[in-house]
């Protein structure tokens, strides 16, 4: 019998019915928000959770730090839980109480603070200190070979091989560098389309990097191009999803198949599939689907 950790991933590829208008191309959703915890870094948190005990570097009695825009929070809450292990998170202050509270529920100590980069700061000076163990997702080879040994191999299988473009935010960068490895493997041809936000945007779970802070994962030649989202057409799109196609995510997720859609009023034919990162109930306390 399967424990909550074994039905993380193998999550469904739904195609969209009405905001596509070109009929030659597919853009198919991958509903990450099906995952036990709710987004796609229940993939990432397990691997980076279980591969460091499996290595030794997490013992009983260490206690787990992590700096989080949310959804990586929640999954390790999660699964820090199923293993015994005591973590502490940090997050920007302006994050949804949903998030808070439900990290909260799983057994975690949350640490609210001005700024992700003023909570990834405060979390690798903690993880310096003994007894801790930072997990540093901007930085863990485990967070993208996740992707690289689940999601990707997951995409070309529900395509048949046949997937032409994938389409994903980009925050720690772990889904796009795990997915583009296997894929351009796979087939050198599948084009990886990575979203940014705009200049003064502000987009959960999709960042703009200063350089200082770009996650030392990401290698830009796995990226064939990145589209910039605006704020407002995230927004938009994340009620259009929800209101014409039946799919509740949230803002970066909107972003993404904004991306998608406009990737595919330029092409003569394809199939394109993009990540839904999460479920739109993280949002309702925020204005995004008011």
């Amino acid at each position: 019998m399967a424990g909550i950790i074994d039905i993380i991933g193998n999550t469904p590829i739904v195609e969209l019915q009405k905001l596509n208008s070109n009929p030659n191309v597919k853009i198919y959703a991958k509903l990450e928000g099906n995952n036990p915890g709710g987004s796609v870094k229940d993939r990432a948190s397990l691997n980076m959770i279980r591969s460091a005990l499996e290595r030794g570097e997490i013992k009983p009695g260490t206690k787990l730090v992590e700096a989080t825009s949310g959804n990586t929070g929640i999954a390790l809450a999660m699964i820090a839980g199923l293993y015994n292990l005591e973590i502490e998170l940090v997050m920007p202050a302006n994050s949804t109480r949903e998030r808070t509270l439900t990290m909260e529920a799983f057994g975690a100590k949350v640490t609210l603070l001005e700024s992700i980069e003023v909570c990834r700061d405060y979390a690798e000076e903690k993880g310096a200190s003994d007894g801790y163990f930072l997990l540093n997702q901007f930085a863990n080879e485990d967070n993208y070979m996740a992707h690289y040994k689940t999601t990707g191999p997951e995409l070309w299988r529900d395509t048949g091989g046949e997937i032409t473009h994938f389409v994903s935010s980009m925050g720690t960068t772990g889904t796009i560098m795990g997915c583009s490895k296997f894929l351009k493997e796979k087939n050198p041809g599948i084009q990886i389309v990575g979203c940014q936000p705009t200049e003064g945007s502000s987009i959960p779970g999709i960042r703009r990097w200063p350089e200082a802070y770009l996650p030392k994962i990401f290698d830009p030649s796995r990226v064939d191009r990145v589209m910039d989202i605006d704020e407002v057409e995230a927004i938009h799109m994340s009620r259009k999803l929800a209101r014409t196609e039946g799919i509740f995510a949230g803002m970066s997720s909107g972003g993404a198949c904004s991306a998608a859609i406009k990737l595919a009023q330029e092409l003569e034919q394809g199939i394109i599939v993009f990540i839904c990162c999460d479920r739109g109930d993280r949002y309702l306390s925020s204005e995004l689907f008011g």
